[in-house]
């Protein structure tokens, strides 16, 4: 372990206010990606604060839900993922505490391009859920039956274009609208009723100069273009009284009116393989964006008589791809990519670093309970305590497979236990404290 000490760890980790509203929220389920607010932070408590070796108990498996890298949604005694089965997609509810399978259904087409498998993750708002595929069919159903309320194919309303290695965004549901990264010739971004599927609004198309062809061979001369989806999926920010979504395109990092659609802000990224996977991270009034070959840049929002402009603080090479940050307190944790490989505490407010460990692989993270925690690419589960040292071991294990580098679905908490995806097999860990 390599550490450089700075900012102090305190208080802070034992009281987390979630989301870009401040809005402090009790021990909850896990009903969308990366958690309540999408900010991989859960303010469950009760959990082991070291592991003893070996790791947690695992509670039970479920295997055959599907090939995929979508992670787990989790509300009461109900888990819903969803995985390619064949020639579709399929979408299971599983029973929480035992992991049997309570029904299943299709949403259309698996993916079988580059890296096959599920993409998004469901999101349960209002009583509904909502999940894209990798084709751009967007479903609402019931989640206690799994029956289809509605479908939309977001693509062809929209005239999308589908991307390299499929559509991946996780939904976000904002006052009973679906906002959906479109990347069409008639809209980028687009919000639609959650209880019929009917565009409620529709920002314009991002249009751009493309000077550079995907895998970075220049376009002479320079040539008028769409953007079209990326891979990261939208957050909400506020700032000076406004909503905005932070969003991004392949090549494109968005700022839009998160009750109109108006694009207000957009900044190009040089992308070598038009892929932005890191889903972007609310910090205060502003909001956090990585990308492989790229690094990490912190934008903050201001809003000033009505005008809204967007400006970098700071910049990192921390360059992570899929992964994803956490913040806790006045730090925020990630791992790199290509340019900065190490795990990294970065200080919120300049981006210097406080602490790195090399010794772990590249993943993502989510945290509760004081404990950080790291699933990594390769499998290995890691529970790490954050400190003014930097991030200190309390304990690991390794799921059960191969140790191929593609474990890429984010883990979830809920009830005490943890979720962990690998491929068709989802783990059930017990990591609630005993009894005192």
């Amino acid at each position: 372990m390599n550490c450089r000490r700075s900012a102090r760890v305190g208080s802070a980790l034992t009281i987390l206010w979630l989301g870009a509203f401040g809005v402090r929220l009790g021990a909850a389920d896990w009903p969308q990606f990366r958690g309540p607010e999408r900010r991989g932070t859960s303010l469950e408590t009760g959990l082991q604060q070291q592991w003893p070796e070996g790791g947690p108990r695992l509670a039970w498996q479920a295997s055959q839900i599907g090939a995929g890298y979508s992670s787990p949604v989790v509300q009461g005694d109900t888990v819903w993922i969803s995985g390619d089965v064949g020639d579709d997609l399929q979408f299971s509810a599983l029973d929480r505490r035992t992991g049997a399978v309570r029904w299943r259904i299709t949403n259309g087409r698996a993916w079988k391009g580059p890296f096959p498998g599920a993409r998004s993750t469901c999101t349960l708002a209002d009583g509904r859920l909502y999940l894209l595929n990798a084709q751009g069919r967007l479903l609402c159903a019931d989640p206690a039956s799994g029956r289809e309320l509605w479908a939309v194919d977001v693509l062809e309303r929209f005239r999308g274009r589908n991307i390299q290695w499929g559509l991946s965004e996780c939904l976000l549901v904002d006052r009973g609208r679906v906002i959906v990264t479109a990347g069409g010739d008639t809209a980028f971004l687009a919000a639609l009723d959650g209880q019929s599927g009917q565009t409620v609004w529709s920002s314009a198309p991002l249009k751009f100069t493309r000077t550079m062809a995907f895998g970075g061979k220049p376009v002479e001369p320079p040539q008028a273009d769409i953007d079209r989806a990326g891979y990261a999926s939208p957050v909400l920010v506020e700032s000076g009284g406004r909503r905005f979504v932070a969003a991004t395109a392949a090549r494109h990092i968005v700022l839009a009116d998160a009750d109109n659609g108006e694009l207000l802000w957009t900044r190009e990224l040089p992308v070598i393989y038009e892929v932005i996977g890191a889903p972007p991270l609310g910090v205060g009034t502003g909001f956090l964006v990585a990308a492989p070959d790229v690094g990490a840049l912190l934008f903050d929002v201001i809003v000033t008589d009505g005008k809204v402009a967007v400006t970098e603080r700071w910049r990192h090479p921390i360059d992570t791809c899929h992964g994803g940050f956490v913040q806790v307190g006045d730090l925020i944790y990630g791992s790199g990519y290509r340019l900065y490989r190490p795990w990294a505490a970065l200080a919120a407010a300049t981006g210097t670093v406080h602490s790195e460990r090399a010794d772990l692989d590249k993943g993502c993270a989510l945290f509760a309970d004081q404990r950080l925690y790291v699933l990594t690419e390769k499998g290995d589960v890691a529970l790490l305590r954050p400190s003014a040292e930097g991030l200190l071991d309390a304990g690991r294990f390794s799921l059960p497979g191969p140790a191929a580098a593609d474990v890429w679905s984010h883990p979830a908490i809920a009830a005490g236990h943890l979720f962990v995806r690998r491929h068709d097999a989802l783990f059930c860990y017990d990591i609630r404290a005993p009894a005192p």
